[in-house]
């Protein structure tokens, strides 16, 4: 099963990513707001290097996060979806749920509208028996997501995340699950 091209949601479209996506992914990763529980902020080089990296998993195993779009009104506002983690976690091998919106769309509903529809497309076209997500634990916005999208705590599931350096403040991560059975239908 590859990536379909575009899923919608009641005020969502989530496609799929294009050329004209680099300079709105810049600006979103050069935002010292977006990168409160993350490190950053990022250069030019690393938001092309990331859209780089998401072309190839496309390539490599038919998915990655979509853009996230409001349509007739803003034609980037970050990207979410299901992933491959670069790094091996002890919940690996696993894919994962992430959503990455620009700041000016937090607390608005998107991710929660997003991530449902891209775990329900794991679930039902992909086939994945269990998705997960992490976040450091301070991040109480991500931690409410994966909540409200039916996600639980894996107590015993917590870690340090393999990309950050050992006294790392952003290290610890908390770590969620869900299985297709927990996925609430609307």
């Amino acid at each position: 099963m590859t990536l379909p091209d575009s899923l919608e949601t009641d005020r969502l479209l989530l496609r799929k990513w294009c050329a004209a996506d680099r300079d709105p992914l810049a600006a979103m990763l050069a935002d010292p707001l977006y990168h409160h529980f993350m490190p950053g902020p990022s250069p030019r080089s690393a938001a092309n290097a990331q859209f780089d990296r998401i072309q190839q998993k496309i390539e490599a195993q038919g998915f990655a996060p979509w853009v996230v779009e409001l349509p007739d009104a803003a034609e980037f506002i970050g990207f979410l979806g299901l992933d491959i983690p670069r790094h091996t976690l002890p919940a690996s091998p696993c894919v994962e749920i992430g959503w990455h919106l620009s700041p000016s769309y937090w607390g608005q509903g998107y991710a929660t509208e997003g991530a449902r529809a891209s775990l329900q497309f794991g679930f039902e076209h992909l086939g994945l028996d269990e998705i997960v997500s992490f976040t450091v634990p301070a991040n109480n916005a991500s931690r409410r997501v994966m909540e409200k999208i039916g996600m639980s705590r894996d107590l015993d599931g917590d870690i340090d995340h393999p990309a950050l350096e050992p006294r790392h403040p952003l290290r610890p991560h908390v770590l969620y699950r869900i299985q297709p059975a927990e996925l609430e239908q609307d």
